[in-house]
């Protein structure tokens, strides 16, 4: 979560430009934020709660700068706890992303200095002090992270002018380009149109930037690393709301293109879907959104083609550690591709000889760089914490894949061409959108809502659930229809609200039935689905693809609730987009 920017260079605006990449960091939490430069030979620190400001700083005008946005982990939203976190003797300042998890057993060790925060991050300087009674500052900075336990990543800027960096588990990419500027961050995005090459720091890599030079070094033995330049692939779209008045509306809105690049990507499916046929168990992982783009993931290779393959929690999943090896297959849908769960249970796996696939919407992830088998979304930003159009690309790519794996690639890019003719004709149908937002309305004023499907839909109306949950803070229940009667049925009774997924499928009856069940006992149903019977209707796609659109209406459900409520519709409260803490 929370998320780093640096920058050392000529430009005098330094402290500018680390606000700019923070506010283009938002996504990872927004509890608080903060900005450090060196200016006169002392640092100035400004941080707050809240958002990034938009206006300019009160800084003065400097050429070495780090900055910070937090989602909190230990320690309440206040401005003590923001980062950056200044040294005892103001000799240099530190921003931290992750947790230190023995940050308890190390504050011991250091009960002569005097805190003021309730921070972990707090720990790391005063050991960073301690170390740097006897050694350099660089060198300190590596000791002390070699004492951290977790998925930690690190800046420090020094009042001499040098920028310490360190990676374990948590992104971190460093820029640069002609001008000889370089620029730090927790992700490629944030790099905007400043960076023409990237390095992705590696986890036990340590980066210092010393007299306008970088190096880079292994934490473990201080000794030199190869740096490994690429070329920066700048975001192919901007992250632009345009006329649209939250990034939301327009990344829903956008869902069709994402899903039409998916027919577009020519990366070479072949070892992917050998690998699949070859496989004793496919596990497709994923947390949050992403979680149930595995579900569906792992529907459309079960049923389309006969794969033996489950979805798994990334945070759920430790018990299967021992279960997983050299004989199976794990994929992972992520727009990130840092989610620290998901990658816990990837390198434990690959450990054990399991190949790794992955779906990532983020260049130059961690999740990327140790799959067997990378794939990109090329779904452009996406803005918004809560996830819409990469879930769409998610599960349009599994049931291509899917296909591929049966032996019927030509039917899934048939499917998908008439999905993304039906998305697009459903997102300008002015009638649907007015009847969502119509239900939106009186759904929001409710306690709580339900949701029922079977089959195709079944971890779409999870995906439903979610939506409605992290936008409008309603509480919401998705039901597999057929264990309706085992048990959600006690809580049927009048004006219980339903939204049940119908598709004109082989579970359709099964569907009927419980939506007859439950209005049988009052409930108030508003079923989605192609038929002229449904409440909200969508176009008729063919083939399990249905699910793909069946998404929408739900999504656009959970944005006007989150609208009608007045909610932070593109920051929900509470949650960030990139989880990189356990």
């Amino acid at each position: 979560m929370c998320g780093i920017f640096g920058y050392v260079g000529s430009s005098e605006k330094g402290p500018q430009l680390v606000q700019e990449g923070l506010q283009r960091l938002e996504y990872r939490g927004y509890d608080s934020w903060g900005v450090g430069a060196l200016a006169g030979g002392s640092i100035n620190v400004y941080k707050k709660t809240g958002i990034v400001f938009r206006e300019a700083l009160p800084l003065p005008v400097a050429n070495r700068a780090v900055g910070h946005t937090r989602w909190a982990t230990h320690g309440a939203v206040t401005d003590a706890n923001a980062h950056p976190h200044m040294a005892s003797d103001n000799s240099f300042i530190l921003c931290h992303n992750g947790i230190v998890e023995n940050a308890d057993a190390l504050k011991q060790k250091l009960q002569k200095y005097a805190f003021v925060s309730q921070t972990d991050t707090e720990v790391i300087v005063h050991l960073v002090e301690e170390y740097a009674k006897k050694v350099s500052l660089q060198e300190a900075v590596r000791r002390a992270f070699k004492e951290l336990a977790g998925r930690n990543t690190v800046i420090v800027l020094s009042r001499s002018g040098d920028v310490y960096a360190v990676r374990n588990g948590s992104p971190l990419v460093v820029g640069t380009n002609k001008r000889g500027e370089y620029f730090f961050s927790s992700d490629s995005l944030s790099l905007g149109s400043h960076a023409e090459n990237i390095l992705v720091v590696e986890n036990g890599q340590m980066v210092v930037c010393s007299n306008d030079a970088l190096a880079l070094s292994v934490v473990a033995t201080g000794k030199k690393a190869t740096q490994k330049w690429e070329a920066y692939r700048a975001p192919s779209t901007v992250a632009d709301k345009g006329s649209y008045p939250h990034y939301m509306i327009k990344e829903i809105h956008d869902s069709a293109a994402a899903v039409l690049e998916v027919l577009k990507d020519k990366t070479n499916f072949a070892p992917l879907v050998s690998a699949i046929k070859k496989a004793r168990t496919v596990y497709c992982i994923g947390s949050g959104t992403a979680g149930v783009a595995a579900q569906q993931i792992a529907f459309y290779l079960r049923s389309i083609a006969g794969v033996r393959a489950v979805h798994l929690i990334g945070g759920e999943a430790s018990e299967y550690a021992d279960l997983i090896g050299k004989s199976d297959l794990c994929i992972a849908p992520s727009q990130s591709g840092e989610t620290a769960d998901v990658l816990e249970v990837l390198e434990k796996a690959q450990k054990r000889g399991a190949k790794i696939a992955s779906y990532v919407n983020m260049y130059g992830s961690m999740m990327t760089r140790m799959s067997d088998f990378p794939f990109m979304a090329n779904a452009g930003p996406e803005i918004c914490v809560m996830s819409t159009k990469i879930f769409t690309s998610q599960i349009a790519w599994g049931y291509m894949l899917a296909h591929r794996v049966a032996g019927t690639a030509s039917r899934g890019i048939r499917d998908i061409r008439a999905l993304v003719t039906g998305m697009y004709r459903y997102l300008a149908d002015t009638d649907s959108q007015k009847q969502i937002q119509e239900f939106a309305k009186e759904a929001a004023q409710m306690p709580h809502l339900f949701l029922m499907a079977k089959g195709q839909n079944a971890a779409i109306i999870r995906e439903g659930m979610v939506k409605i949950i992290e936008g409008s803070y309603v509480h919401a229940h998705a039901i597999p229809s057929g264990d309706l009667k085992h048990y959600a049925i006690t809580l049927m009774e009048k004006g219980t609200p339903v939204i049940a997924l119908v598709s004109d499928d082989d579970v359709r009856t099964d569907v009927e039935n419980a939506v007859h069940e439950v209005t049988a006992r009052g409930a108030r149903v508003v079923t989605i689905g192609a038929e002229d019977d449904a409440l909200l209707r969508v176009p008729r796609v063919g083939g399990a693809a249905g699910a793909v659109l069946n998404v929408l209406p739900l999504q656009l459900l959970a944005y006007h609730m989150a609208v009608a409520r007045g909610n932070n519709v593109d920051k929900p409260r509470n949650i960030a987009k990139s989880v990189t803490v356990k």
